[in-house]
């Protein structure tokens, strides 16, 4: 008889310490290859039908090393790096795919803006796509509203310029291991 690889019960609540300690064991083993799986969402901004100047991909390794370059946090880096991951699986809710994958490894902050950026975006191109240029207005008053402007001033509506020298997805890795690599829901 081999080794027991999955837990027994048919409900939870019939699961007993001996299953619960092996889902523990496996989904450690699954969580430690995050980084990985991440860095392929970001690689996957180069596919698909695009028609901005830049692909996807390039567009958050612009935001990324604009961040980089100007001094903001590592996890400020990272965020804007992964700001779009949503962009392929979830195109009408990308900010929020993208906060609930950065949000247990982040500042509230962070995952705020960038759970809200697309509505803020929209002040950029909604005139000319039929949107509503204020809707990041119904954010107006909240304490982060300002953060989320500049986020979006900064390192993303500017990051779609095809001469821009950005820094490779590489340069990259080690941050994103750092910021995966804490304990989830502990704030920095």
């Amino acid at each position: 008889m081999g080794t027991q690889t999955r837990a027994t019960y048919r409900t939870m609540a019939e699961g007993t310490a001996a299953d619960y300690a092996l889902i523990d064991r496996a989904e450690a083993a699954n969580n430690a290859g995050l980084v990985p799986r991440v860095l392929k969402l970001v690689e996957a901004l180069a596919d698909g039908e695009q028609a901005y100047p830049v692909s996807r991909l390039e567009h958050s390794l612009q935001a990324a090393t604009r961040a980089h370059d100007d001094g903001r946090a590592t996890e400020y880096i990272v965020a804007a790096l992964l700001h779009d991951i949503g962009d392929t699986y979830a195109p009408h809710a990308h900010g929020a795919f993208a906060a609930a994958v950065i949000a247990p490894y982040v500042s509230e902050r962070m995952a705020w803006i960038v759970k809200v950026h697309p509505e803020f975006q929209q002040y950029y191109y909604a005139p000319y796509m039929g949107g509503v240029r204020d809707a990041r207005e119904r954010y107006r008053g909240h304490a982060w509203f300002d953060d989320a402007v500049e986020f979006c001033e900064k390192y993303d509506q500017n990051c779609f310029d095809a001469h821009f020298v950005h820094r490779p997805l590489e340069f990259f890795h080690p941050m994103v291991e750092e910021i995966f690599s804490r304990d989830p829901w502990v704030l920095a």
